[in-house]
């Protein structure tokens, strides 16, 4: 979320706005780096990219175990990863 205001003649509010959103911007990056801690890019993309297969082959035992369509497979999955 970028948050701005400025107020004055129409440069200076420009300016403004343009430097407090900037600032916004910059808290909101770190804060979010924050919560995630210092994560290695590769092992993050190796993580989900596991995530992904091991989803991918419930979707495939629900196709075989279930006559499922498409968004009853997706639905289930929701429910599962959600408990």
């Amino acid at each position: 979320m970028i948050i701005g205001f400025g107020f004055g003649n129409p440069l200076q509010s420009i300016i403004m706005l343009l430097f407090t959103s900037l600032i916004s911007y910059v808290i909101f990056r770190s804060l979010r780096n924050l919560g995630r801690g210092k994560q290695n890019p590769l092992l993050e993309r190796e993580q989900r990219k596991l995530d992904y297969y091991a989803q991918r082959q419930r979707a495939r035992e629900y196709a075989r175990q279930f006559d499922l369509t498409d968004e009853e497979i997706e639905r289930r999955l929701d429910e599962e990863d959600r408990t």
